[in-house]
């Protein structure tokens, strides 16, 4: 499947394309004007990804978080931004689960997301987010959940309103749900429960992406 998306307004017309390979997971490209790719991480991206994300938070958690999750098989998509042929942006998501008696209903979390601070305020972050989102979406993920600032989040679909339900140990302020699918009903509940790597239990421990 190709989907071709135009987004125009005070900056300069974004052009995308999207390759999807339902057979063999996702193959993904997406080509701006800007000559930027967004596609799904391979092996020899690693160490980049881990540049990438101790350079954005001058810190080793997020990349040390990223290769617990992939330890742990919690890993459902992995995006990086190439510009020049350099990897200078990822965003990961994984598995995550609200909660319920007798029920749990798999969940997506969206954490970490960084961008190499030079190539930051360019618009890579929502490129990332916008195409990680619309794959999860294709693939039936129902709701993705992030803990980070509702200024940002907020265009790409996420509110705290979204998450008003969800008990987790997370500032109801800062904790943010985008539903991807009508079937989700508004003001779904439970208690939010993520993979082993992000420590939930220490709440200093959970990237804000």
């Amino acid at each position: 499947m190709t989907v071709c998306l135009e987004k125009r307004g005070s900056r300069p017309s974004l052009r995308c394309i999207i390759l999807l390979n339902r057979g063999r997971g996702y193959n993904a490209l997406v080509i701006t004007e800007g000559s930027v790719v967004i596609r799904c991480e391979k092996a020899e991206d690693q160490s980049a990804i881990r540049a990438i994300n101790e350079s954005a938070f001058g810190r080793r958690d997020e990349a040390n978080l990223i290769d617990e999750l992939r330890k742990e098989n919690a890993v459902i998509l992995s995006l990086v931004a190439e510009t020049e042929r350099q990897v200078v942006g990822h965003i990961l998501f994984s598995r995550m689960w609200i909660d319920n008696p007798g029920v749990s209903l798999p969940a997506v979390a969206l954490a970490p997301m960084a961008v190499v601070p030079v190539y930051q305020r360019q618009g890579l972050g929502g490129m990332l987010i916008l195409n990680g989102i619309r794959l999860l979406r294709d693939r039936g993920e129902r709701i993705v959940m992030v803990l980070g600032h509702p200024g940002y989040y907020s265009r790409f679909g996420f509110s705290t309103e979204q998450a008003r339900g969800l008990r987790s140990p997370f500032p109801p302020d800062a904790f943010m749900a985008a539903e991807l699918t009508s079937n989700t009903p508004l003001g779904i509940c439970g208690d939010v429960r993520y993979p082993i790597a992000f420590g939930c239990d220490s709440l200093s421990k959970l990237p804000v992406a």
